[in-house]
């Protein structure tokens, strides 16, 4: 059974936190709910846990005659089942709409990335890596734009009414104008009521179009909308 020298390990976890490092940050920068330390540390384990499942059983004797049977996989296949409770820690539900998927999923690629610095399959670890991050920027930023043509405007609109009045005026105004709802939460402050829609926007309707139909409501004191 191959040994690791100490120049070894120290390659191997080094390399997973750079690499997973290099991915957090990318979600950090854009204030996502899993970030630089949180990527860090689970290449770092999951090199870590893949270097003792293939190299720390040098002084056990193996011997298929006596039913002891080594089996370097065991250890390094529970990364990939426990990382699903990080990645399900990282998905968040806001009404109708669901974020985080995309941390997720680079939680789930971080790991596997430091399962090969771990086995010192470093190609395949540098070449994931790059991979990871042309998706998360460049290719989101032409994803982006390529949908953008046909997908209709979405954004938030705040709209702010007495205290205590119905919001059922503002969504059938908002239906009228051509505007899907898609999430609502409440706030009370004072005197006030404020409404926080998340609309998408239907083809040919503009924001302003769709924020003048609101302020004829009686009850409307005003609205904005942000993108």
């Amino acid at each position: 059974m191959p040994e690791l020298s100490s120049l070894d390990i120290v390659l191997r976890v080094v390399l997973a936190a750079v690499l997973g490092g290099a991915i957090g940050l990318e979600r950090e920068l854009r204030d996502r709910e899993a970030g630089l330390r949180t990527h860090l540390l689970v290449s770092v384990g999951a090199a870590l846990f893949t270097m003792v499942s293939a190299y720390a059983w040098t002084d056990w004797q193996f011997s298929n005659e006596k039913g002891l049977v080594f089996d370097p996989t065991r250890i390094a296949a529970q990364v990939v089942t426990g990382i699903g409770f990080l990645g399900a820690g990282a998905i968040i539900r806001q009404g109708l709409s669901v974020k985080g998927l995309t941390t997720a999923a680079t939680l789930w690629v971080v790991a596997a990335i430091g399962m090969a610095a771990g086995v010192g399959y470093y190609e395949a670890a540098f070449v994931t890596t790059a991979v990871v991050l042309l998706s998360l920027w460049p290719l989101r930023i032409i994803a982006f734009r390529m949908s953008a043509r046909t997908r209709p405007e979405q954004g938030h609109l705040a709209v702010d009414l007495p205290a205590g009045a119905s919001a059922v005026s503002v969504l059938e105004a908002a239906e009228k104008a051509g505007a899907e709802v898609t999430s609502l939460e409440f706030q009370e402050e004072g005197d006030r009521r404020r409404i926080d829609l998340r609309i998408k926007l239907g083809r040919g309707k503009s924001p302003s179009g769709l924020i003048d139909a609101l302020t004829q409501v009686e009850a409307v004191r005003g609205a904005r909308w942000n993108p």
